[in-house]
């Protein structure tokens, strides 16, 4: 029955989650389910307004800002939200079908759509297919409804940019509540790559996605709450050019160096990430402090212009196949979350780094490498204020400081002015 789902202290936060009936959103879809029969529809909005440090900034807090404008309001997200469950004969939930889209004045997308089968001789397997999030990473997977910052960061956005795609993927996670490993999630899928950046794969080579994690967990002589997990994927994107660039030491110096072969058509690069996270949680009279961070390194194909997987193979304009750029990254994230006079108010502190090419920096980067603003490190500080004036309804101000590496590639000789400011209302039911 609905009742024997796994007991987690932050359920229905993340993207893979199962519902939770533990918790007050859980219980209420478990009211829903008994009046109704099964189905729920939830969903939230996101209004805000920003200013950018000037006109035209590029960046990843909701895309660059207009040619010639500095300021904007813009619907950021608005999703609706549909969930299904179906029980056997027993009254224990057999399969599970989530849809999700959202609409803003950008269009119409689709974000879930998924169905979940349950075994439940063990109450511990079930297999999920279709359109849903990668198991890869914390940040990837918590949801843009929960999230302190307005956004992923641009590690996060890079890597996975639109963070579902399309597969199959098998869980393990003990739902009976008196299992001694309940606290346990693994899940390992299989999905197409390019995720929603394109309508179709474009390739054959598939991502093989696992991750390994513990929910929160209280250790308690010290009366604190701790969880993470470790993350891996193994993948990679088509050549379909006689040309592939890689970076390697050429004339004392790091550079990328071009090799020509019929080889490198429909050569597998290598798309290779590895990470690790843990998130702190400590309760005091005002609420809580909780310190998370996250680190990922790897391999990641790229183009000359941009280290993110193509969402669509890139093509010369004269329609030949451009070649694929093969990078070393790393980067990470560290929140510093915590209450102010209650539970009500939150400060958010948040620095990152995302580094998209780990064999050159600074002054190192220059055109005559073959190097581009593709390969240039970021970091950025963000500060903000979260109020939570009701289960419903939440409001955020947050201002990003981001710092580029100075660099001898034009236009990035010192620091751009792309700092930016979000004030956003949240309203979720």
């Amino acid at each position: 029955m609905l009742m024997a789902f796994s007991i987690s202290v932050q359920a229905q936060k993340f993207l893979t989650d199962m519902m939770d009936t533990s918790t007050e959103m859980g219980r209420g879809m478990l009211s829903i389910y008994q009046k109704f029969g099964s189905i729920k529809f939830t969903g939230y909005t996101q209004p805000q307004f920003q200013w950018a440090e000037s006109k035209g900034a590029k960046g990843f807090a909701g895309g660059d800002f207009a040619a010639n404008s500095n300021t904007r309001f813009m619907l950021r997200r608005n999703r609706i939200r549909l969930d299904y469950a179906y029980n056997n004969k027993r009254d224990e939930v057999a399969a599970y079908f989530v849809f999700q889209f959202d609409a803003t004045e950008r269009g119409v997308f689709a974000r879930d759509m998924w169905l979940r089968l349950f075994e439940n001789r063990w109450q511990a397997f079930y297999l999920t297919t279709g359109l849903f999030a990668r198991p890869f990473g914390y940040e990837v997977n918590l949801s843009s409804a929960d999230r302190e910052s307005p956004e992923r960061g641009r590690m996060s956005q890079t890597l996975m940019k639109v963070e579902r795609d399309i597969g199959i993927m098998l869980s393990y996670e003990p739902r009976r509540l008196e299992s001694k490993l309940n606290m346990l999630k693994i899940d390992l899928g299989v999905f197409n790559g390019p995720g929603l950046n394109n309508t179709t794969d474009y390739d054959s080579y598939k991502d093989i996605i696992g991750r390994i994690s513990i929910k929160p967990t209280k250790i308690k002589p010290l009366g604190i709450f701790v969880s993470g997990g470790i993350s891996y994927l193994h993948g990679a994107v088509g050549n379909f050019s006689p040309w592939l660039y890689e970076m390697k030491e050429s004339g004392g110096q790091q550079q990328f160096v071009a090799d020509s072969t019929a080889a490198h058509v429909d050569y597998a690069a290598p798309r290779h990430y590895y990470g690790a996270d843990i998130q702190i949680k400590i309760p005091n009279r005002k609420g809580c402090t909780e310190l998370r961070a996250e680190y990922i390194r790897g391999t990641q194909p790229g183009t000359a212009s941009s280290s993110e997987t193509p969402g669509t193979y890139p093509i010369y304009t004269a329609g030949v196949a451009q070649p694929l750029f093969i990078r070393p990254f790393d980067g990470a994230y560290f929140y510093l979350l915590q209450n102010l006079f209650s539970t009500q108010h939150q400060l958010v502190v948040k620095y990152e780094w995302y580094d998209p090419n780990t064999a050159v920096q600074g002054e190192e980067l220059s055109a005559a490498r073959g190097l581009s603003a593709a390969d240039i490190k970021y970091s950025t500080l963000g500060v903000g204020y979260v109020y939570y004036a009701n289960p419903h309804l939440k409001v955020t101000a947050y201002y990003d400081m981001i710092t580029n590496e100075s660099t001898k590639l034009p236009g990035y000789t010192g620091d751009v002015k792309d700092n930016v400011f979000t004030l956003r209302m949240q309203y979720r039911f």
